[in-house]
């Protein structure tokens, strides 16, 4: 059982790695040091889903985290 959990967290680590770099919210590293800032209010496909996805995949790490230590 804690090979899977071991298993199982580490490839939802490695996918919120991914969904977390695949969120953009400017246009490089100008944004970063005093570009122009641009002002996102809603969300809308492809990038909705990706937020979605973040949140569902950080909450499922944290249970496995716990699960874990349960175990």
């Amino acid at each position: 059982m804690t090979n899977f959990l071991n298993y199982a967290q580490t490839i939802t680590a490695v996918l919120l790695i991914i969904f977390i770099l695949l969120q953009q919210r400017g246009s490089g590293l100008g944004t970063a040091f005093g570009g122009e800032g641009n002002i996102y209010l809603t969300k809308r496909g492809a990038e909705k889903t990706i937020f979605i996805l973040t949140i569902i995949l950080a909450v499922l790490f944290l249970g496995l985290g716990v699960l874990r230590v349960a175990l």
